[in-house]
């Protein structure tokens, strides 16, 4: 009986080892998920979701993701294009791969598929879902091909493995580098020659949603389960529904006609008697010559590393000495490595601060672009000479950004403090800031609930990092439409930090007699007493929500503001009466509950308030039930001034979008 039983755990073990494996590999080529009737709601919204994807990518530069239906079996599509296809090929291949996903994933919930052109290339990805999948690293499941055949037997595989293992990193390297002027951003394609095979040919694509780090999780899984499964392959592919990585010994993509051949890895020495060579008086230098050499050579690389580390740490100090941030000194320990731009070089880039490169003005100085020596553009934020709250803003802006790295903050490259000069320099956001779309009758068409609803999950997501997940604890203060930065891809990046407070990771609350931010969007307890805390950037972002579902501004509603406005709505029981009329076509039901969640940022009793990663978790699920708000803060004075004394970024990059 012991046996038996013994025996039965194992079988049982082995069977649940064997179903994992097959959820994580080859779920049905893409397919997972909950199983549903073939005529749902869901398989019908699929199907007219899919109908106009095609000509959607193309029309949104080669990626595109929307959503249809109602909870829970509302649609997110998601479908990208590979970088270097022409039109009628993305296309075909997005038509061919939602063809084939309504086939073999009929009655799956969730799919993807990386599909191939006639020739064998992977030219596209189509995802479907009935959760929102935008922005979040998806894993599993995950499907691998190998190439039947392996490579042969006389092979060195020892070396083959090391240039192998050389070339996914510079590969990795290669797709995952910052480059936000594209939508196809994270792409790499290389070509070796390895010491035994002529060519050896590497792609590696993520979905341009995720960031860069889970970019490179994924094609490290990728590349892991590859390794673990079928190592000694002549090529073979992974791909997940946020990465494909592949490699072959032929070219398996046209893109690798345009790709530079990386150096060639080093071939390994011949034996002693074939690498012997002859001096010029004929006499063979033999294999104690050849030691002697090398160790010279290695005694004066040596040397010289040790003379330039020296030269570069020199260099460090003297920077560290010439700038200092607050209270303590700025250093590499402190946060990442800032680059300190030369005056000359900024002044150059800007074309010495002309007129026609100026995006902005501010209430301490001004913001230019400009054009980097290698090409990338970025703004350029001058502040006024002999301004003491400039050089106050100037320091706790560098100070903060220099250690906090999120797709939904702006990203500092660098600074400058040369003299009386003080410069910070930002990435370029293309599209302007929020207020720009979201208040303007004829941009706000452009803003669908999709769009908006990114935006605010992106704003909120930013927040997130800025209260709990970053080596900071930030509380913002200043958060508006015009504080929200919009890229190319309209994600949204939270700017301004010039009036940002450090807490300790321990603190709760603090008091301060100086008010900075904007009136309207401060909550009661910091506007009347000056109680900061983490509840107050979430009273602000509760009015910025609102402010998004309604295309008003807060200040519109003269003498009660939106919220009071939205509350009354709300206790009447017709809170669809703020719902931007753009909005009517979208889901309500979403809408209504996401008015709930404004009203409860909003709330006058900060402990009543969410906290921001709760508000998170509200968006990603609709079956958690959500507190019922209580009333908001109602101050009349709120109104009476809509701007602070901080300079902001608002409207700077108003220009950019109009030229």
């Amino acid at each position: 009986m012991g046996k038996c039983h013994t025996l039965m755990i194992f079988l049982a073990s082995s069977l649940l080892l064997v179903c994992q494996n097959l959820k994580v590999v080859n779920a049905v080529d893409g397919c997972a998920g909950s199983f549903i009737n073939g005529n749902s709601s869901y398989i019908q919204d699929r199907n007219k979701l899919f109908s106009t994807l095609a000509n959607q990518v193309i029309a949104s530069g080669e990626f595109y993701n929307a959503s249809l239906g109602k909870s829970p079996d509302r649609v997110y599509a998601l479908a990208l294009c590979a970088r270097g296809y022409e039109e009628h090929n993305c296309i075909d291949c997005v038509e061919r791969a939602t063809r084939s996903i309504q086939t073999i994933c009929l009655n799956r919930m969730d799919s993807f598929r990386w599909d191939k052109d006639g020739e064998d290339r992977v030219s596209c990805l189509v995802r479907s879902s009935n959760h929102t999948t935008f922005g979040n690293l998806e894993l599993r499941p995950a499907n691998i091909y190998p190439h039947p055949d392996g490579i042969e037997p006389s092979k060195n595989m020892t070396l083959f493995q090391q240039q192998w293992d050389a070339m996914v990193n510079r590969t990795v390297e290669s797709a995952t580098e910052a480059n936000t002027s594209t939508v196809l951003k994270y792409y790499g394609a290389l070509r070796d020659e390895f010491t035994e095979f002529p060519d050896v040919y590497m792609l590696m694509q993520c979905t341009p949603d995720i960031t860069s780090q889970d970019c490179k999780r994924c094609l490290g899984e990728c590349v892991s389960l590859y390794k673990s499964q079928y190592w000694g392959r002549q090529g073979g592919e992974v791909n997940r529904p946020s990465c494909l990585f592949r490699w072959d010994l032929y070219a398996f993509h046209n893109a690798f006609g345009n790709v530079t051949r990386s150096p060639a890895p080093p071939r390994p020495p011949a034996r002693e008697k074939e690498i012997s060579k002859t001096n010029k008086k004929g006499r063979s230098i033999g294999y104690k010559g050849i030691i002697v050499i090398i160790v010279v050579v290695t005694l004066i690389i040596n040397v010289l590393a040790s003379i330039g580390f020296f030269k570069f740490s020199a260099r460090r100090r003297r920077l560290k000495k010439r700038f200092n941030v607050g209270s303590a000194e700025y250093s590499d320990s402190a946060g990442q490595f800032m680059l300190r731009f030369d005056l000359h070089m900024i002044s150059t880039a800007t074309d010495d601060f002309s007129c026609e490169n100026k995006l902005g003005q501010g209430g301490f100085g001004t913001v230019h672009k400009g054009t980097l020596p290698n090409g990338q553009d970025v703004a350029v934020k001058r502040l006024t000479k002999t301004s003491g709250q400039g050089d106050t803003e100037f320091k706790n802006e560098v100070s903060l950004l220099t250690r906090l790295q999120h797709r939904n903050l702006v990203k500092l490259l660098g600074f400058c403090n040369d003299g009386d000069e003080e410069i910070l320099v930002y990435e370029l956001v293309p599209n302007a800031s929020l207020d720009n779309f979201i208040f303007d009758d004829e941009k706000r068409s452009l803003l669908t609930w999709d769009v908006r609803f990114r935006i605010i999950e992106g704003i909120a997501r930013g927040l997130v990092y800025l209260h709990e997940d970053s080596q900071l604890k930030i509380i913002h203060r200043d958060l508006k439409a015009s504080n929200i930065l919009l890229d190319a891809d309209m994600n949204p990046k939270v700017a301004d930090f010039g009036t940002a407070r450090l807490f300790d990771t321990d603190e709760t609350r603090a008091e301060t007699r100086k008010i900075a931010g904007t009136r309207g969007y401060m909550a009661p307890e910091y506007l009347n007493h000056g109680q900061i805390s983490v509840k107050s950037d979430v009273y602000s972002f509760g009015v910025m929500l609102l402010e998004m579902i309604s295309g008003e501004r807060n200040n519109s509603f003269e003498g009660e503001g939106l919220a009071a406005f939205a509350w009354k709505r709300w206790v009447e029981g017709k809170p669809e009466i703020i719902i931007d009329p753009l909005l009517m076509e979208d889901p309500r039901t979403e809408i209504i509950r996401l008015i709930q969640i404004g009203l409860l940022c909003v709330q006058e009793n900060p402990s009543k308030r969410p906290t921001m990663s709760s508000v998170i978790v509200w968006f990603s699920s609709e079956t958690i039930i959500i507190p019922v708000p209580k009333a908001p803060a109602y101050t009349g004075s709120q109104f009476q001034s809509s701007e602070s004394g901080t300079m902001s970024m608002s409207n700077v990059f108003t220009e950019l979008s109009s030229r």
